[in-house]
């Protein structure tokens, strides 16, 4: 699975907002400044191209809707960037966030608690 650009995920958290939608619903998802309109069809297109959003034909348009869930391209994502910036190391993302004082000693905490004690 390929990384979205900035434009494209922005058109994917509404998609995943508003779950089947249309254009303008999307659009009246997305915060302002919103892009124009033929531009994010442009967007949803590309995305249903590369199998991200799945296109129903509803009368002389499409409502489109997420093909893949959010959670499973975060994962994705993640997976790739930690391998790519971290050299598949989380304890070095984390040591890098520690680091520069972006998280907490209590936000480490609860991560230690989560990995202790998974919740069902």
């Amino acid at each position: 699975m390929e990384k979205l650009s900035p434009q494209e995920e922005e058109a994917m958290q509404a998609i995943w907002q508003t779950g089947k939608a249309f254009i303008k619903d999307i659009l009246e998802q997305m915060a302002d400044p919103r892009p124009p309109y033929t531009t994010l069809a442009s967007t949803v297109k590309n995305l249903e191209r590369k199998g991200f959003v799945n296109a129903e034909k509803m009368g002389n348009s499409y409502r489109y809707s997420p093909a893949i869930a959010e959670e499973e391209y975060k994962a994705r994502f993640m997976n790739g960037f930690v391998s790519d910036y971290f050299k598949n190391s989380y304890k070095d993302l984390v040591t890098f966030f520690a680091k520069d004082k972006k998280i907490s000693a209590s936000d480490l905490q609860e991560i230690i608690n989560l990995i202790e004690k998974p919740k069902n």
